[in-house]
């Protein structure tokens, strides 16, 4: 008990230290409802290449999805009111996921039996078996808390175990120059994702109920065989689990473009519904473009709107790769972006080729 308290101080402190939403565009609740980790939680729409009027005002009752309904009260004391039915097991739902969260925003918590300045008082043995429980995500956030935690990373941990880090969450990374070190990179790489519970989604490869259909296993597989037969140029991508759920994809910036010379790592979830549903494309590295927005979602109409079943992974990132040198700036993600491109090409190119140079060149440029 006291250990688990002492464990939940540190990532406390850790998080506080990384600010209110941890680096993210939006909180944890709007996180968990908006982009759900459990690839289940949204209902898989059904293929449709146009738009369609179903009369729809709006104005329905809530679908089971985002309701669950409640006992209610008999309006007579004396009849008691007939029980709900249990229902049937299923994986978490959306709902399910941002109730937990509002649960854990509006509920006191009990006080924690610590003493004030406890914590820093800790002797280093104590820290180091806290840390030792610790992922590398939450690793790196302690090291970042005071200079005492980084000296106790730096001098008890070894070095290589940063390269292992940095290979497991970013298996495309692939550095040019000699790296000396590891935690910076890994450190570097963090600040440049845009956020970082699509980070830990990615690597921690939710599987959705069900069983795998041949199609979609076959389509899978002929296209992972094109791309390394055949890549398109500045676009690599592979799968990281067994049913190729999730991936992740690496796009060169184009020559002549503000985005040149930036390697921009991608994460591409891949539903069961494929190729009959599109997969979702987000950015890994911040980028400054009127088509993606803060926490890196790709706005391209093939995707949102005019799915195909002749479109597929390898042409999706090449109409991502497309989009950096056409933007589509009637529709934004970012419409002050797009103004700015519309009204100051050069600033705008000068922002985002800054950008590049500070999130997108890790495999090149060594950290200071």
């Amino acid at each position: 008990m006291r250990n688990s308290c002492l464990t939940r101080a540190l990532v406390t402190s850790a998080m506080a230290i990384m600010g209110p939403c941890f680096e993210e565009p939006v909180c944890a609740t709007c996180h968990a409802f908006l982009f759900p980790e459990e690839l289940s939680c949204a209902e898989p729409l059904p293929f449709c290449s146009e738009k369609t009027d179903d009369g729809d005002s709006g104005n329905d009752e809530p679908t089971d999805l985002y309701y669950c309904p409640v006992e209610r009260q008999s309006s007579n004391a004396g009849v008691a009111a007939a029980p709900a039915p249990a229902p049937p097991p299923t994986q978490p739902t959306r709902h399910n996921t941002v109730a937990m969260q509002i649960e854990l925003l509006t509920t006191s918590r009990e006080a924690d039996n610590l003493t004030p300045g406890l914590v820093e008082c800790l002797p280093p043995e104590v820290l180091l078996a806290v840390f030792s429980y610790l992922d590398d995500m939450s690793l790196w956030s302690v090291g970042n808390v005071c200079k005492r935690w980084r000296y106790l990373l730096h001098s008890h941990f070894a070095a290589d175990i940063w390269q292992s880090y940095t290979e497991r969450r970013w298996p495309l990374y692939k550095p040019i120059c000699n790296i000396d070190d590891w935690f910076k990179v890994y450190s570097h790489l963090m600040g440049s994702c845009p956020c970082k519970s699509c980070l830990l989604q990615m690597s921690i490869g939710s599987q959705p109920p069900g069983e795998e259909n041949s199609w979609r296993r076959n389509r899978l597989r002929n296209e992972l065989k094109s791309l390394k037969i055949d890549p398109p140029e500045g676009i690599e991508a592979i799968p990281l689990d067994q049913r190729s759920c999730h991936w992740q994809a690496t796009i060169t910036g184009p020559v002549g473009s503000p985005y040149e010379g930036g390697i921009f790592f991608l994460y591409v979830q891949v539903p069961y519904s494929y190729p009959m549903c599109p997969p979702v494309v987000r950015f890994l590295t911040r980028i400054f473009h009127p088509n993606v927005s803060r926490h890196g979602d790709v706005g391209i109409d093939s995707i949102h709107h005019n799915w195909s079943l002749a479109l597929t992974i390898p042409k999706v990132l090449i109409s991502v790769q497309s989009l950096l040198t056409d933007p589509y700036c009637q529709v934004c993600m970012e419409p002050n972006v797009g103004n700015l491109y519309l009204n100051d090409r050069s600033a705008f190119e000068d922002i985002a080729r800054a950008w590049t140079w500070k999130y997108a060149m890790h495999d090149v440029l060594l950290p200071l």
